[in-house]
């Protein structure tokens, strides 16, 4: 719970000050955390559904059925996080795949040039050139 002190400054006197001073009154609010009670209600839930798909999960499987019961598995899980992938949209992509290309021209070029530069080099100190 948190404690928060409001304080209100009004233009005018208050019923009970005649004064021309302007007053301060002080009113202190408790708010509670509703959020929290609410979200932590909400993940003790989702600890026990984790608990009993955990203890479902975990049941002794034939030896001959554990392969498929993995490949099975490995597909839900797999689908879950495609799931989750945030995709780019298509103007995004074509400027990530021109990137990609322009920066692998100028990596081949590099490397051709040091190719071209070490048989020059190779051949000179060969004496075959």
């Amino acid at each position: 719970m948190a404690k928060i002190t409001r304080i209100k400054a009004s233009d005018g006197p208050s019923k009970e000050d005649k004064s021309d001073a302007p007053t301060i009154t002080r009113k202190k609010v408790v708010v509670k955390d509703k959020k929290s009670s609410k979200s932590k209600a909400k993940d003790i839930k989702k600890a026990a559904k984790k608990i009993d798909s955990a203890n479902k999960s975990k049941k002794k499987v034939f030896i001959l059925f554990r392969p498929f019961v993995a490949f099975g598995r490995y597909l839900r899980d797999s689908w879950h996080e495609l799931r989750q992938v945030r995709w780019t949209n298509r103007k995004t992509t074509w400027k990530m795949v021109l990137a990609v290309i322009i920066y692998t021209a100028i990596f081949m070029i590099i490397i051709a040039l040091l190719d071209l530069f070490f048989s020059w080099l190779f051949n000179l100190i060969l004496g075959k050139g």
